[in-house]
């Protein structure tokens, strides 16, 4: 078993500035990155699965998690809750794993405030303009709930300065392989 504590990994940023599809990769190219599921009160989109994509709960069962400090982390959004499950979390690092969460800046900088070695990396796209087609060619809200995100796009990316590191999501390739720089850059000065 590895007894080095194992570090959390963080990204955040905007609605479609390419989060999942950056740690899908990372997953791909770091075998031993764990990911951290969410847990949300709102209901699965058409290509989500349950206890794969996200942990869905009714808001009763997430604010009992709320009232039991099992949670890493939340906040309410866009109508629904988010929050990142504790235990899991816990364990993968006490077990040397490291673990990459995908959650919004609010949560991120909980989570840094709460484990100050956690490496947090912001994911930018390169314009507004790239976030709103993104959005749109996701296909998952209507015109309405897209300029709600865009708005709260604008108040995400005021807090980039909070973070280690902004990485540009304008090559997913070459995000990805500037996170895994990042991250081996570390390891050798630990």
């Amino acid at each position: 078993m590895n007894t080095n504590k194992g570090k959390l990994i963080i990204l955040s940023g905007p609605s479609g500035a390419g989060k999942g599809t950056i740690c899908a990769e990372l997953l791909k190219r770091l075998p031993d990155l764990i990911i951290s599921r969410s847990a949300t009160t709102r209901a699965p989109r058409p290509n989500e699965q349950r206890n794969r994509s996200y942990f869905f709960v009714s808001q009763e069962t997430f604010l009992e998690m709320v009232a039991n400090s099992e949670l890493l982390e939340y906040d309410q959004h866009f109508e629904n809750y988010y929050g990142t499950p504790k235990k899991f979390v816990l364990d993968m690092l006490k077990f040397g794993k490291d673990v990459l969460l995908e959650i919004d800046v609010r949560g991120a900088l909980q989570v840094k405030q709460n484990f100050p070695e956690s490496i947090l990396f912001f994911i930018e796209a390169p314009s507004e303009k790239d976030l709103y087609e993104r959005l749109v060619k996701r296909g998952t809200e209507n015109e309405e709930k897209i300029q709600i995100r865009m708005a709260r796009n604008k108040l995400e990316l005021a807090q980039k300065h909070k973070y280690d590191y902004c990485i540009m999501n304008d090559d997913v390739d070459r995000a990805v392989k500037e996170i895994i720089s990042i991250l081996n850059q570390r390891r050798q000065q630990q």
